[in-house]
């Protein structure tokens, strides 16, 4: 059944199963069709979103486990009311809970999971062969490893490595370091024995099917010898924590043993340059899944696909396909497993960009329709009033474009250079093999990577090894590759000869094919760090226009224009999502309803800053906060108000580190983030400023209060 009307529900511990369960029958009466639930497989302890799966087998026990989900799901039937449900396919959260990673982890290349994940496991010119870097550290590793932070420990015949609260496996080959000690101390032949049968383990890059089997064979039967042993003979087990607390007192024999494991402790600043899987964007505690492999698929959408075909669910929402490495593959597997399903996702389609019609999916989430509903209420007349204000306010002139491409620039450098990297040495073995374009040095082709990339019109192209590209991703791919070569006249040209004729799928080749893909999973990283997490908080022009799907360089939508895209969304996808408010949006529908009235009104908006400014100036630190940053202030409190000290000191602090300007989350300014706390509670204590605010809010409430209904009639009205 395709819904009429969704209702999103956001599950959480202490709003669980039974909570939302409770909601049914108003859900019904209020006109919802289908209850739209947040990600609930099981999810990393404590988690408030439920995007960091750690378990596709089962629900998540935090919001009230089967059994709860079981009463949700009768008491959303018994109201009439259908389901769909957030899936995340693209990545898993990566910690102790998630026993895939654990036993990647353990196991190394030889893991019965290995290829689940998007592990490179031998990068070039690289130490990490066969090893997983883990940043996890909060300082660099021979320090934490002196200062006795890491320790091994036994836990019955398993061993793990912990550091605070993180918690990793023991290679089981390893282990026989660790009991051949404990025999020696304790003249046990069963040790000694155990200590033989895991050095004779075989080597985790053993990866033929007998080898895999008989490690993951004898590695469990040996551990519950050894548990058995342990619990039988108290001598024998003194002797292993004797072994264990002496390996721990001694730095060096530590570090033996963390170098015979699987992976690699690492500083958390790590992941920045050298991070060797790839991530959910720039978090490294979310790793990529290989969902494209029809294995992973399975194991991953085994629940989800059972409901779907027992009428529990009508319709999933895809989480970020984008990250994945074939989108159409994907749904086209997904839509034959569910032949009836309602599918949706959460694609960001930029102002000149078209979802593929070819995905077997309904349409979107609805941040294309945003943008129109909301461009719909801006007056582009007043864009010079503005641009004019803005600029004489911050100083800044800089298009849009190029804050854009600064932004984009600095994610690939400072957050994701460790992607550009691997993207850079596929490129380099690529050009190695075709005698036109081997002379170009890894430096120029870095560049011209990020070169292209930062002119990336949009978040990715979805070429196919084997396939044209379409018309759409040959237009984005050329502009981009255009674009590049103009900007960068020191780089030879015929660097991006090669790399646009290799991502337009020209060139045939296993490591072309694979360049094409990973450099697909990449652009939409960065545009989603470099614009919606950067950009949109420097260019603050007009913020109501900073939102998921759009362009701040537009000021407003024309009527024809959106004609236009409503008739072809009629022709498309008439049964796409719609949306004006989402988890992801920058701003609820309200605030940007409210905005939008300014347009009407920008000599009286003028005026209001300049006074709000100017009374301020006592409560600015010399020249803290800067200018863009108290421009974003104003803004956020009409936006919002009233709007309490504590919100919006944190929204302030979320802005500004998002900006990457003055102060950031990798590296914060205590002095600025200081100044800027204390201005902004200067500012929400003076009683006449306030009041000024309060007058303004007044004068366009009703105007918003039309903005926001007509918001909702076009929403419920609209293709």
């Amino acid at each position: 059944m395709t819904p009429r009307v969704t209702y999103r529900l956001q599950l959480r511990p202490g709003f669980g199963f039974d909570e939302a369960a409770a909601l049914a029958p108003y859900l019904a009466r209020l006109g919802v069709s289908h209850v739209y639930c947040s990600p609930y497989l099981q999810a990393a302890a404590g988690s408030t979103h439920g995007y960091d799966v750690v378990d596709h087998s089962r629900v998540n026990a935090e919001l009230g486990g089967p059994e709860a989900h079981a009463r949700m799901c009768r008491a959303f039937g018994a109201a009439g009311l259908g389901q769909v449900l957030d899936v995340v396919p693209n990545h898993m959260a990566i910690g102790a809970g998630n026993s895939w990673w654990w036993d990647v982890l353990e196991n190394g290349p030889s893991s019965l999971y290995a290829s689940h994940f998007d592990v490179d496991w031998d990068p070039p010119e690289s130490k990490l062969r066969n090893t997983v870097l883990l940043p996890v550290l909060g300082d660099h590793y021979g320090r934490v490893l002196e200062r006795g932070e890491i320790r091994l420990h036994r836990e019955g015949g398993r061993f793990e490595i912990r550091y605070f609260e993180h918690r990793h496996p023991v290679a089981p080959r390893s282990l026989g370091l660790v009991l051949a000690g404990a025999a020696a101390r304790s003249g046990s032949a069963d040790l000694a024995f155990l200590a033989d049968a895991h050095h004779a383990l075989p080597l985790a890059t053993a990866t033929d099917r007998a080898s895999v089997r008989r490690r993951h064979r004898d590695k469990e039967v040996m551990a519950r010898q050894l548990e058995r042993l342990c619990a039988e003979d108290a001598a024998v087990a003194a002797a292993v924590d004797e072994e264990v607390a002496a390996i721990n007192a001694d730095p060096d024999r530590l570090d033996e043993l963390l170098d015979r494991q699987n992976y690699r402790l690492a500083f958390w600043r790590t992941a920045q340059r050298e991070l060797d899987y790839r991530r959910f964007f720039d978090i490294a505690t979310l790793a990529g899944l290989r969902t494209e492999d029809e294995q992973v698929f399975a194991d991953t959408h085994e629940l989800v696909l059972g409901w779907l075909a027992a009428g529990t669910l009508d319709g999933v929402r895809i989480d970020h396909p984008d990250g994945l490495r074939d989108p159409a593959g994907y749904f086209e597997r997904l839509q034959a497993a569910a032949p009836d399903a309602w599918i949706v996702v959460e694609k960001i389609v930029e102002p000149d960009e078209e979802l593929p019609t070819s995905w077997p999916v309904a349409g979107t989430t609805g941040y294309d329709f945003a943008r129109v509903a909301t461009g719909l209420f801006v007056d582009p007349t007043a864009e010079s009033a503005f641009g004019a204000l803005y600029e004489d306010l911050t100083g800044d002139d800089r298009p849009y474009e190029d804050v854009v491409r600064e932004a984009k620039h600095q994610v690939m450098r400072d957050v994701l250079a460790a992607d550009v990297t691997r993207l850079t040495n596929l490129l380099v073995q690529v050009a190695d093999r075709h005698r036109r374009w081997r002379d170009h040095t890894r430096h120029e082709l870095h560049e011209a990577v990020r070169e292209v990339i930062a002119a990336f019109p949009v978040y990715r192209t979805y070429i196919r090894p084997g396939e044209p590209p379409t018309a759409q991703d040959h237009r984005h791919l050329d502009a981009a590759v255009s674009a590049a070569r103009a900007r960068r006249d020191d780089l030879d040209p015929e660097v991006f000869d090669v790399l646009g004729a290799t991502l337009s799928g020209e060139v045939d080749g296993h490591l072309e094919a694979e360049l094409v893909a990973r450099f697909q999973q990449l652009t939409g990283p960065v545009m989603a760090k470099g614009v919606e997490d950067t950009a949109f908080y420097r260019y603050l022009r007009f913020v109501a226009l900073n939102e998921v799907g759009g362009d701040p360089s537009r000021f407003g939508v024309e009527p024809a224009e959106a004609h236009d895209r409503l008739r072809r969304a009629h022709e498309r996808w008439p049964a796409a999502m719609l949306t004006t408010s989402t988890h992801d949006t920058k701003r609820s529908e309200d605030v940007r309803a409210r905005l939008t009235v300014l347009a009407q009104v920008p000599n009286r908006w003028a005026a209001a800053v300049r006074r709000w400014s100017a009374r301020a100036e006592r409560h600015r630190d010399g020249d803290l906060p800067d200018r863009p940053t108290e421009y974003l202030l104003w803004q956020t409190l009409v936006g919002a108000w009233p709007l309490e000290a504590d919100r919006a000191v944190a929204y302030m602090e979320k802005a500004t580190r998002e900006a990457k300007v003055h102060t950031s989350w990798i590296d914060p300014d205590g002095a600025y983030d200081a100044a800027l706390r204390a201005f902004v509670e200067a500012v929400l204590a003076d009683g006449e400023l306030t009041a000024d605010i309060d007058e303004l809010v007044a004068g366009i409430q009703e105007p918003a209060w039309v903005t926001a209904l007509a918001q909702t009639l076009l929403k419920l009205t609209a293709p």
